[in-house]
């Protein structure tokens, strides 16, 4: 494996244009011989830069996704290298559809670090998802303007508890529910069922749980974690693998296969180097070299 300071070194003797670029496909590439298999990389820059929406799952991936799978040999199967905070639930749902129409159910997700929310849910149209001791998902729960779901409907139904066991106590709850347009706590309640019906979807009808008499059972005990802020307790609570796996997702251990981990991780210190050392936002990046890069506009442009 090309450790990160390697990964650096490289780049910088690079005597091109785009050093970056040439050794990410360098390594992408390597990887694709190593397995066989379809390799897409969807990569954002959400660690480096916080405040451009671009970072999050949007509906222009689409496009990044349709590019990247241009030209591929839909036969060998896709290993989808996910590093996401997550994003819209609906832009979720589109990308996963469409993988799996192109794909079918040979599909391996990736997490060499984190994948959180829609990245998690994005996890779940895979046959096993490979993540390292170092590697995150978290919880699906989802979010309406940076406002967690499931926090208004439980101050939805405190206020109701509250007022029918103290009516005095009115002005107070209105203060606080009148933040909330009409429809607002009717939207949490349905994205919240959204989320769930996408994952359990996408479980049951892919090979993760392949002629598993108790699929039915690990998928609801793996919504009731994932799709409960109860356990959860906050949308950016990471889970291991090792949690992972015992709440019954198929994870596969990075680090059970040497020639694997080193291929991953060489691919991930290069797009951290990327993000570090440009304007990076996001990456959507084929093993066929396509690539859409999305860069950040400066406020003079």
């Amino acid at each position: 494996m090309a450790d990160w300071t390697e990964i650096l070194k490289e780049i910088q003797e690079q005597k091109i244009i785009n050093p970056l670029d040439i050794v990410r496909k360098k390594y992408i590439k390597n990887l694709y011989e190593l397995t066989g298999r379809n390799v897409i990389c969807y990569y954002s820059g959400f660690l480096d830069i916080h405040t451009n929406p671009d970072v999050s799952i949007n509906d222009n991936d689409i496009s990044g996704f349709m590019g990247a799978i241009h030209n591929m040999d839909k036969t060998k199967g896709l290993d989808l290298i996910l590093h996401t905070p997550g994003g819209e639930v609906t832009s979720t749902e589109a990308i996963g559809n469409y993988l799996r129409k192109i794909f079918g159910k040979d599909i391996r997700v990736i997490v060499p670090q984190i994948a959180m929310s829609g990245g998690t849910m994005l996890a779940c149209i895979s046959k096993e998802i490979i993540m390292g001791k170092h590697s995150s998902i978290g919880p699906i729960d989802p979010q309406i303007g940076g406002v967690p779901a499931y926090g208004v409907i439980q101050e939805f139904e405190n206020a109701k508890e509250d007022i029918a066991k103290n009516p005095a106590s009115i002005p107070l709850w209105q203060t606080i529910i009148s933040r909330y347009h009409p429809t607002f706590i009717g939207q949490c309640y349905k994205s919240i069922a959204l989320s769930a019906e996408l994952v359990e979807k996408w479980l049951l009808s892919g090979d993760m749980f392949l002629n598993d008499s108790q699929k039915d059972e690990k998928v609801k005990k793996i919504l009731n974690f994932l799709n409960n802020n109860e356990y959860t307790k906050i949308h950016s609570r990471h889970i291991d693998n090792e949690k992972a796996k015992e709440i019954g997702l198929k994870i596969t251990d990075l680090e059970s296969e040497d020639s694997l981990q080193e291929a991953v991780l060489s691919i991930h210190h290069c797009y951290i180097h990327t993000f570090s050392n440009s304007k990076t936002v996001k990456i959507i990046e084929s093993s066929t070299g396509a690539a859409n890069i999305r860069i950040e506009q400066s406020l003079d442009n």
